[in-house]
């Protein structure tokens, strides 16, 4: 059904601070860093909130003002750079705050704080709407916008409403990805690139964000299709994903759900907040507690939307839904056999629809580390022949011409252990070895 692949490029573009055209940061995904020649301060203000990086040669560590209370906070572990720093920034994902700094060819984080612990919502458009970054002491070289991603992973191509890949005028074709921040997954956010099919050079285009609840978030795991005149964006909701308080286990884990926007604006290119409401996706049926990953095709008159159900955290299986509108979908199969497999994607594939999926590798033993493929109702009819690198990578394939490209990641993390897991992404692109198999 398909070709066998080989890894034709790997490619990890780690950036802090990228430039924004937006006159103030319409979520909350900052990031100031410069050269530090001596003792550097760094610090973002909103209103009688401060937060404050300090880097004094060797240790590092963050301040926190809120009105007339003042925290300190330091790693006695991983809070000493010592004289290999040439950068330091400091940056705000989400409620983390995060001071790094740069040494040899890794930014590593040294300290960093849980706004939401100390009572300042990031997320909230009037604080957002009052934020500066400034710095003092040795800073040169310096540069402040959006934060940019430590990985990217969760690649989609972004496609029309049939599925075929969204292009620009000279060929470029755009994805979406999770731009790994430097933690768990409230850190990270959604980006846009740009891919050129034949260097495999990827560009950054911008960032989606997604309003709900009352709050800018930087959901993950999307999928952006055009649809005649709008674009439509679906996407989970990581960014608000919390895990259970260990010293409380009456706390549950915060349920990861699917919402959905929709657009006339150009959204290829620059920072934008999408208003979200709730995508329901079927789990009839499947005991669940959330869903994720979604991905939407219109094929013969309906919509198909593939994504995953959870029956734990983290145990999940590949759903496929159908409707004649996306408002009233309901369940057509689910591969309750797999406890481990995600990125359900759906291909067009010679005047039908097969299904691709990432076997992890915590699926029982015969179905571990692998991509299977199969038709609308789940059933297996062939394994894609691609490299299986370490984490959970997507079968996301795009067409070119009569050979395909696969775009996939892997579990490579960045930035230092303080983070922990959700760091990771080196994007690994394979190209199919032979002519394109119908």
């Amino acid at each position: 059904m398909f070709p066998e692949f080989e890894i034709v490029r790997r490619q990890r573009p780690v950036t802090i601070a990228v430039e924004s055209t937006s006159s103030s940061r319409p979520a909350a995904n900052a990031a100031i860093e410069a050269a530090c020649a001596g003792p550097v301060t760094l610090t973002f203000t909103s209103g009688r909130d401060v937060l404050t990086g300090r880097f004094d040669g060797r240790r590092i560590f963050l301040e926190v003002t809120t009105g007339s209370r003042r925290t300190s906070h330091a790693s006695r572990r991983h809070g000493r750079a010592g004289g290999r720093a040439d950068r330091f920034a400091l940056t705000l994902t989400g409620t983390m705050l995060t001071a790094l700094t740069h040494e040899g060819d890794e930014w590593v984080a040294r300290a960093r704080v849980d706004l939401s612990e100390l009572g300042v919502e990031p997320r909230e458009e009037s604080w957002l709407a009052g934020l500066t970054a400034s710095h003092e002491g040795a800073a040169e070289d310096v540069r402040t916008g959006a934060f940019g991603q430590l990985g990217l992973r969760d690649i989609r191509v972004v496609t029309y409403a049939d599925g075929s890949p969204f292009h620009d005028a000279d060929g470029t074709i755009l994805l979406t990805a999770t731009s790994a921040g430097p933690g768990f997954f409230p850190t990270a956010h959604t980006s846009v690139w740009g891919l050129d099919p034949v260097t495999y050079d990827l560009v950054h285009r911008g960032a989606l964000y997604f309003r709900r609840d009352g709050l800018v978030y930087g959901d993950h795991a999307t999928h952006v299709v055009r649809d005649g005149d709008e674009w439509l964006v679906t996407t989970s909701t990581w960014g608000g994903f919390k895990a259970p308080d260990k010293t409380d286990p009456s706390k549950p884990w915060s349920p990861v759900e699917v919402v959905i926007a929709r657009s006339r604006e150009d959204l290829t290119r620059g920072e934008h907040v999408l208003d979200a409401a709730p995508l329901t996706l079927p789990t009839d049926g499947v005991a669940s507690v959330g869903v994720w990953d979604p991905h939407l095709m219109r094929h013969d008159g309906e919509w198909l939307v593939g994504y995953v159900s959870a029956r734990k955290y983290f145990d999940f299986h590949p759903v496929i839904a159908s409707g004649p509108s996306l408002d009233a979908l309901s369940m057509r199969a689910a591969r309750t056999d797999r406890t481990a497999t995600e990125g359900t994607t759906l291909v067009p594939l010679g005047g039908t629809v097969v299904v691709g999926a990432s076997d992890g590798r915590d699926n029982p033993r015969r179905v571990r580390a692998r991509y299977p493929i199969f038709d609308l109702d789940l059933n297996e009819v062939a394994e894609l022949r691609s490299a299986y690198v370490t984490n959970l990578p997507w079968p996301t394939l795009i067409p070119l011409g009569e050979e395909w490209l696969h775009v996939a990641f892997d579990g490579t993390p960045h930035g230092g252990r303080l983070p922990g897991y959700g760091t990771h992404g080196e994007v690994v692109l394979s190209r199919s070895t032979q002519g394109r198999s119908v």
